[in-house]
């Protein structure tokens, strides 16, 4: 789905959210309550500037807008591959990125992300897994590393890699395996304002998503590792 079509769903066509290149930001008001909006669109590569220009709306909304909630609309192709953004530390940028979204959820405001086209790599790392809650639309594609990749880094086959990933999710992209695997809490289906309205009102403050996971049989040693780490500490 298109970002605008999206907006006017969720929003009304009077949204309000403009779209700058790659990057979208906006301030929208859903059922009376003032919501910023912000993302990125096209696939767009993360570079250091699209880095700093979210972080900018999300301080800003921190600063003058207390406990306003955020949504992130997500379409991404991860971190920009550039020579010029290595040289300027894109790490670093996309570290504080993930690190004002971190400091919006401490201080009181309800992060919600929404992966409505692609999300990829670091770009995704640094946005929806960093929210309160990561929502999907059905037709969304999500991964962290396409298996020919994975296969160079693991030095396994992609034999090996493509059986694996046909019985365990963390193994395969595809959104339905990041739902079973916890880091997306549930998928956007039908009725998108009700969707959000479920998010805004229900999605919990604490990290939930070793234990979703769990549940769900796509991770099932990770939350219990986690409980014998903190017993052991």
């Amino acid at each position: 789905m298109q970002w605008n079509p999206l907006a006017t769903q969720l929003f009304g066509p009077t949204h309000g959210i403009r779209a700058e290149d790659d990057f979208l930001h906006g301030d929208v008001a859903f059922e009376g309550q003032p919501i910023t909006v912000v993302g990125t669109t096209n696939h767009a590569p993360i570079g250091v500037a699209l880095a700093l220009a979210q972080a900018r709306v999300i301080l800003d909304t921190i600063a003058r807008h207390p406990k306003r909630p955020i949504l992130l609309f997500i379409d991404t192709q991860g971190q920009q591959l550039r020579r010029r953004d290595e040289t300027l530390g894109i790490n670093r940028a996309m570290a504080h990125l993930g690190m004002c979204i971190d400091l919006a959820r401490r201080r009181g405001h309800p992060v919600i992300g929404l992966v409505y086209d692609q999300a990829l790599s670091g770009g995704f790392i640094t946005s929806g897994l960093i929210a309160d809650g990561c929502y999907a639309l059905p037709e969304a594609e999500i991964r962290v590393m396409r298996i020919p990749a994975m296969a160079r880094v693991t030095k396994l086959s992609e034999e090996t890699l493509t059986a694996l990933s046909e019985s365990n999710p963390v193994f395969a992209p595809g959104v339905g395996n990041y739902v079973a695997m916890g880091g997306v809490r549930a998928l956007w289906q039908g009725d998108l304002q009700a969707a959000l309205r479920d998010a805004l009102t229900n999605t919990p403050v604490e990290d939930t998503r070793a234990q979703d996971g769990a549940a769900r049989g796509g991770r099932k040693l990770s939350a219990s590792v986690v409980q014998r780490v903190l017993a052991a500490a």
